[in-house]
C-alpha cells in the first residue's frame, strides 16, 4: 500500500496538460505530472517549420500571449519553445520520460505505476486527469511490405527524397503538406489516396490552391480511389477502382493516412470506450469519466478522431471546468460555439 502522494495526478504534457499544471498551482492543489517523453512530444515530430492551422491566440494557453516574430502563425519550433518557456515561467515540476505504465483503483484512490530509468516507482493519487492526446501511434496500412526500411509514417526532412521517387499514401493535410514541402526539395512525388478527390475544406486553405494547380499541371501524380495492397523494395502496387493493379515506381514510401489515440490507461481503469474510435464516456460539465474521481482532457476526449472536430483551440475549457469540479465549484458557461475550428 503506497502512501497519497497527491491529491491529483496528470498524465500527459501537451498544451493542455501544461495548461491544467499551471490552473492547478494557481488553485492551490497538490499534484503530480508524468510525461512519457518529452513535453509537447506530439509536437516535436511535425514536419521541421510546419504552420498550425490555428491563429496563435487560439493555442495559446495559460493566460500567456503567443507572438510571433512576423505575426503569422505559429510553427512547430516556436510552438515547442512556448510551451517550455510556460514551464519554466510558472516553475512547473514535471516528470518528463516517466511514462505511466499502470493505473488502478485501490482503497478509494488511484496507484499509479511508473517506468523511471531507475527501474519501477508507485504513486498513490486521489484523483488522475488523463491529457494524453489523441495522436499517440501512426494509423498502419496492414499490407506486406509497411516495415521495410525505406518506408515511414512520419515525415522527418523535405530534403531527404532530394532526386527521390516518393509515393505519398493519404490525402489530408499532413500528405499534402509533405507533398508540397518534398516537391519543392527536388523529390519526384506521386500520391495515392483512397478517396475520389482531395476535400478542400479539409485542407490549409493556402496550401490548397498550390496543391491543386500542381496536379492539373501534371507535376504531381495523384492515383485517386486507390489503396496500397503491397510493398515492394522498389515499388508499391496499388487496387485502383476501376483500373486493378497498378505498379508504381518509388524509392521512398510515406504512409501519412492518420494517428490514432492511446487508450490503454482508460482501459485499465475501467473507463468505458465507445467504438468505433474508443471515445472515453465522460460528463462534459466536469470533464468526469465513468469512473469517479478520473477525468479526461484535450484531444483524448475525443479518442481517435478520424474527421477532427476536436483541437488545442476548443479544448481550453476542459481545463476550468475539472479544476471546477476539484474544487467543488460550479461547472463554467459552455464557451460560444466556434462556427469553423480553424485547427
Amino acid at each position: 500500500m503506497a502512501k497519497t502522494d497527491a491529491q491529483v495526478a496528470i498524465i500527459g504534457a501537451g498544451p493542455i496538460g501544461i495548461e491544467l499544471a499551471v490552473a492547478l498551482k494557481k488553485a492551490g492543489l497538490d499534484y503530480l505530472h508524468f510525461e512519457g517523453k518529452q513535453i509537447g512530444y506530439t509536437i516535436s515530430w511535425f514536419a521541421p517549420q510546419t504552420r498550425f492551422f490555428s491563429s496563435n491566440e487560439r493555442i495559446a494557453i495559460a493566460g500567456v500571449p503567443l507572438v510571433t516574430i512576423d505575426q503569422s502563425k505559429c510553427t512547430r519550433e516556436q510552438y515547442l519553445a512556448y510551451l517550455h518557456g510556460v514551464v519554466m515561467q510558472f516553475e512547473l515540476k514535471i516528470r518528463a520520460f516517466e511514462p505511466v505504465t499502470e493505473i488502478r483503483r485501490e482503497g478509494g484512490r488511484f496507484l499509479l505505476t511508473t517506468h523511471t530509468r531507475g527501474g519501477e516507482a508507485r504513486y498513490g493519487v486521489e484523483k488522475v486527469v488523463l491529457a494524453t492526446g489523441g495522436t499517440a501511434k501512426p494509423r498502419r496500412l496492414n499490407i506486406p511490405g509497411e516495415d521495410l526500411p525505406h518506408v515511414s509514417h512520419y515525415f522527418s526532412s523535405p530534403y531527404e527524397y532530394f532526386k527521390q521517387r516518393l509515393l505519398i499514401v493519404g490525402g489530408k493535410n499532413s500528405a499534402v503538406e509533405a507533398a508540397l514541402r518534398a516537391l519543392q526539395a527536388g523529390a519526384n512525388i506521386t500520391m495515392s489516396y483512397r478517396r475520389a478527390e482531395f476535400d478542400s475544406a479539409r485542407i490549409k486553405y493556402w496550401l490548397w490552391p498550390e496543391i491543386s494547380g500542381l496536379i492539373k499541371s501534371g507535376r504531381i501524380k495523384v492515383y485517386f480511389n486507390s489503396r496500397p495492397v503491397e510493398i515492394r523494395p522498389d515499388r508499391v502496387i496499388l487496387e485502383q477502382e476501376g483500373a486493378g493493379r497498378i505498379e508504381v515506381p518509388a524509392d521512398f514510401v510515406l504512409a501519412l493516412i492518420g494517428y490514432e489515440a492511446d487508450m490503454t490507461l482508460c482501459r485499465q481503469a475501467g473507463v468505458e470506450l465507445i467504438a468505433p474510435g474508443q471515445t472515453p464516456r465522460f460528463d462534459i460539465n466536469t470533464m468526469e469519466t465513468n469512473v469517479p474521481g478520473l477525468y479526461v482532457a484535450g484531444t483524448a476526449t475525443a479518442g481517435t478522431q478520424d474527421r477532427f472536430a476536436v483541437f488545442i483551440e476548443n479544448c481550453h475549457v476542459h481545463v476550468e471546468r475539472i479544476v471546477a469540479s476539484l474544487t467543488g465549484h460550479s461547472p463554467p458557461p459552455a464557451p460560444a460555439p466556434v462556427e469553423r475550428p480553424e485547427s
